[in-house]
């Protein structure tokens, strides 16, 4: 059975659109009907309903996609095995990031990836939010708190060091807490569904948390950068990993707050993927590139 043709098939299920599939891989219209009608024959069945305004998935052809799709993962992962030249990998990659996380690190190294393996799309999907690897059909994804899932394989890009902070602005008018009790007066921008995190004095016990139970003031958000920008600003207190604000304790415009206090957790940067899934070529390669360009060590450690 010819992987080309599968390759084809694969696309134009994606698509819905032959000629869109046909011109991704380089072929006519002509060259990519009869092909498809090369596979159909093998199978024994259609694979696609074709009409004049649209092309649908059969029943036949929905079967068959998750073989496809299986057989082009096993051919990838042969050929990467193999050391073949980075150049003939080909497929899209479906990938998932923490919005915040993407602006400062994966977008601005795209171009080169691209310029490296030119056969590979990459689909993004960034949101600072939880959303469900499996069901949405992703090839990789990265998080940054604790892998819990086991249905989930996972490589470690990096730690995940998590800090408090504030504006000089904000703490010069609202005093600086000299301990997590303090905390309860201040204003706290807090990360929604974020469990609390265990603030830890070094060898003391008990430990507190972030934000306290009795905190009566917060600003509650879904995206990272916004949270970061409000306290820039003046908003109030909150916690961030340190890749996020590295930049920022530099600059000045904003200052650790209880220094003496770590954030103890398992939260880590992870690259994960599904247990079902192959490791693909173009997985393998993106995750090495990933690691190359910002691990080894961390660029916000450097």
């Amino acid at each position: 059975m010819d992987t080309e043709c599968i390759r084809l098939f694969v696309l134009a299920a994606d698509m819905l659109n032959i000629s869109a599939a046909g011109r991704q891989l380089g072929l006519a219209q002509a060259v990519a009907s009869a092909r498809l009608s090369k596979l159909e024959k093998q199978v024994g069945s259609d694979l696609l309903h074709r009409s004049t305004r649209k092309v649908s998935l059969s029943l036949e052809g929905a079967e068959f996609l998750p073989f496809a799709r299986e057989i082009l993962a096993q051919e990838d992962a042969f050929f990467a095995a193999q050391g073949h030249d980075g150049r003939q990998v080909k497929g899209t990659l479906r990938f998932a990031a923490p919005s915040s996380f993407a602006q400062l690190f994966i977008a601005p190294i795209l171009g080169e990836f691209l310029d490296r393996f030119p056969g590979i799309d990459i689909q993004l999907k960034l949101s600072d939010t939880q959303m469900d690897l499996i069901e949405g059909a992703y090839d990789l994804a990265l998080r940054n708190y604790a892998i819990e899932d086991s249905s989930l394989r996972a490589r470690k890009l990096a730690d995940d060091r998590r800090i408090l902070c504030a504006s000089p602005d904000y703490l010069e008018r609202n005093g600086f807490p000299s301990s997590p009790d303090d905390l309860a007066t201040h204003r706290l921008l807090v990360f929604r569904e974020g469990p609390p995190r265990k603030l830890v004095a070094a060898k003391e016990e008990p430990y507190a948390v972030f934000p306290p139970p009795n905190a009566e003031n917060r600003l509650t958000f879904d995206d990272g950068t916004c949270m970061k920008i409000s306290t820039v600003n003046g908003a109030g207190i909150s916690m961030n990993s340190f890749w996020s604000v590295y930049q920022e304790l530099k600059q000045g415009t904003l200052v650790r707050v209880l220094p003496d206090y770590e954030v103890h957790d398992k939260s880590a940067i992870w690259l994960v993927y599904p247990k079902s899934n192959v490791l693909t070529a173009k997985v393998r390669v993106f995750i090495d590139f990933l690691m190359e360009k910002i691990g080894r060590p961390p660029l916000w450690e450097l």
